[in-house]
């Protein structure tokens, strides 16, 4: 499968509940692609997905750093990519979610 799907848009505008309808219906798995929602104290503000809102479905890259950690583009990058190879490998669709510009298309 070397298909990827991409929900991007701003904060507040559905991205999460229609990733999820997404994700059930084409058996996919949510790759998270906001600059914010990678940061594990960055809650406030970044409309982060709740445990009980995941329904089940898997997902991927929130609350992988601290905010006293140095990171940037380049090493989500790596991150990124890895997820998708091994979602796709699982033969399932990977669905990139977030609001950066930076962080979708360095994906």
């Amino acid at each position: 499968m070397d298909k990827v799907l991409v929900v991007c848009g701003p904060t507040g505008v559905g991205k999460t509940k229609l990733s999820i309808a997404l994700a059930k219906y084409y058996d996919g798995e949510i790759i998270n692609v906001d600059s914010m929602q990678i940061y594990k104290e960055m809650n406030i503000g970044t409309a982060k997905i709740k445990e009980e809102e995941k329904d089940g479905v898997p997902h991927h890259l929130f609350d992988i750093y601290s905010i006293k950690e140095s990171s940037d583009v380049a090493d989500f990058q790596v991150l990124v990519r890895r997820d998708i190879e091994e979602v796709k490998n699982g033969y399932e669709l990977p669905i990139l979610v977030g609001g950066t510009g930076l962080y979708v298309k360095a994906s």
